[in-house]
């Protein structure tokens, strides 16, 4: 069982994933992520240090969920997995509230403002969740990661992140479907 420290620090990273994800990392404030989370911005310190802590605390937990989210979809549905993924993706996910989205599409734009360390545990997570995509054995230090594994990679988050940011639903629709019928097409 949690800790109360465990499970205020959870708390908080729920709060900050949502507030990060609709707010961007420089519309949301070390007070604002304390406000929302329920705690003080002493509390928010003594867990993460600093807003850029916190930061890399959710690109990093952001990215592994994505990865999970791959691995479940592999045992779930096998040989189909990646079609079943990119239909919840490119549909589903797609539809979700920005603060409920996924960490690539919402947060890879503030990741490439960030420092780089921020980067570098970003690019850590994504090799991750690449091999895993590419069905390999994640080992980030000699995987070579496939050109198809990052087409792939780069058209569902590309496709989401287009149609989430345009106004016309039906617009936000083709865009969807164009990625998915062209990932079907490889």
């Amino acid at each position: 069982m949690a800790t109360k420290k465990e499970q205020t620090h959870q708390k908080i990273l729920k709060s900050m994933h949502k507030t990060f994800r609709e707010h961007g990392y420089n519309g949301a404030g070390v007070n604002g992520l304390a406000n929302e989370a329920g705690v003080t911005s002493g509390a928010f310190y003594a867990h993460f240090g600093s807003k850029s802590g916190a930061f890399k605390e959710v690109i990093t937990e952001g990215v592994s969920q994505f990865d999970q989210g791959l691995k479940q979809y592999q045992e779930k549905y096998g040989e189909t997995w990646l079609e079943e993924f990119i239909a919840f993706y490119l549909g589903e996910k797609r539809r979700t509230e920005l603060n409920d989205s996924c960490a690539l599409q919402s947060l890879t734009p503030e990741v490439v403002r960030s420092d780089d360390e921020t980067k570098t545990l970003f690019q850590q997570e994504l090799l991750k969740a690449a091999a895993t995509m590419s069905e390999q054995k994640p080992n980030t230090e000699s995987t070579q990661i496939d050109t198809e594994t990052w087409a792939k990679l780069a058209m569902i988050i590309g496709g989401v992140t287009l149609a989430r940011a345009v106004q016309d639903p039906n617009l936000a629709d083709e865009i969807a479907n164009s990625v998915q019928a062209a990932m079907k097409a490889k």
